[in-house]
């Protein structure tokens, strides 16, 4: 292992003095490599604590750029960032912070055709996804690589973290095999979370990261430690006995989360229609009166709405208020993005309406991009 600076011992002088961690330890965190995919919420913590504790090659993966919005949770960011590769921002905090570091760029989403690639170079992989097909793509990939893998999820005011694949412990899809619908797993963009409630799980990611490569205490493998922010609450919960499975040999792309193109044909009567917001905005000039339903929730509504709205359900109760719906007219619905309202849009049509239900392509974000600027994303 490579010997520490002077820079670097007096950089590191609190951990050079801990029992655990002294001269040794150091260097192996200086020798030791971890690939963060995300650098938003999950992200911006641990990747500030990971070059503060003189890990010497982070890698970042993201293809996002930084946007106002995120700026309440995703603290590596500034104001000054807006617009720039989240990559390239975090990158350039890091440089900042610890120069002592070297930081490596993946300005890519993590799929199945680059995960092996990207990941093979690093000891260690710690997430800040969102979203469920990386996820599995990320613990198949850990799988077959034999790599240890730091999870940590955010919802609204709760946090999950967990260390898989680690010494023969459990992986994700041992937990789950199977991945959920996905109108069922709302995003953060969608249900909301607590600004500060990220920093509490990207820290304690970033520990347990700190662990592996120290070699010390008590690991998270074969454990899921759940937060509650809003009631200050700990709870780890150990994993019980495991159904055996296959082992995964290759990646393979979770089928129900692709995207596909949508269709903006009011008359076809093959699936759900979607309908772009520059097509209804010039049918509605040429006369056509649909009823517009809203499908997010009350405190998105205060937000903003789209003009017109003739009514307001939200996603998770629709199913009980079909009634309320007329049945001789056109239905547009949307949302902030358009995945909830394509989600409903099937739902009320497999309920029997024959008339045209169509999914407003984009909802309020591409409302804002095509029609009105001054309609605000959030």
């Amino acid at each position: 292992m490579a010997a520490l600076s002077e820079d670097e011992r007096g950089r590191y002088a609190r951990h050079l003095i801990l029992p655990d961690v002294g001269v040794e330890g150091q260097q192996k965190l200086k020798a030791a490599s971890v690939c963060v995919i995300g650098a938003g919420g999950l992200g911006s913590p641990a990747l500030l604590y990971l070059a503060a504790a003189g890990i010497g090659r982070i890698g970042i993966v993201d293809d996002d750029i930084v946007d106002l919005t995120n700026l309440q949770r995703q603290i590596i960011h500034s104001n000054a960032a807006i617009g720039e590769s989240k990559a390239e921002s975090a990158a350039h905090r890091i440089r900042e912070l610890n120069p002592e570091v070297t930081v490596e760029i993946h300005n890519c989403r993590l799929g199945i055709e680059n995960a092996l690639g990207i990941l093979t170079d690093y000891d260690i992989v710690l997430d800040g996804v969102d979203n469920i097909p990386t996820r599995y793509i990320i613990s198949d990939a850990c799988e077959i690589l034999g790599k240890p893998w730091v999870y940590g999820s955010i919802f609204r005011f709760e946090g999950q973290i967990s260390l898989f694949n680690f010494e023969n412990g459990p992986n994700y899809r041992d937990l789950f095999p199977e991945p959920p619908p996905p109108e069922a797993v709302p995003s953060c963009a969608e249900a909301g979370v607590l600004g500060v409630l990220p920093g509490v799980v990207g820290s304690i990611q970033a520990t347990e990261a700190l662990k592996v490569v120290l070699g010390i205490g008590e690991s998270l493998s074969g454990k899921l430690l759940i937060y509650d922010a809003k009631n200050l609450d700990f709870k780890t919960l150990k994993v019980g006995n495991l159904s055996p499975r296959k082992k995964v040999t290759k990646l393979v792309q979770l089928e129900a989360y692709c995207e596909t193109e949508p269709t903006t044909d009011p008359t076809s009567s093959n699936g759900i229609d979607s309908i772009k917001v520059d097509e209804f905005v010039s049918r509605l000039k040429n006369g056509w009166q649909p009823y517009l339903l809203d499908v997010r929730g009350a405190l998105e509504a205060e937000i903003v709405s789209l003009p017109n709205t003739n009514c307001r359900i939200e996603f998770n109760s629709l199913i009980n208020h079909l009634g309320e719906l007329p049945q001789d007219q056109d239905i547009v619905i949307y949302c902030r993005t358009g995945v909830r309202s394509m989600t409903a849009a099937h739902a009320i049509k497999n309920a029997g309406f024959n008339q045209a239900i169509l999914n407003l392509t984009g909802g309020i974000h591409a409302w804002s991009d095509l029609v009105d600027s001054s309609v605000p994303k959030y």
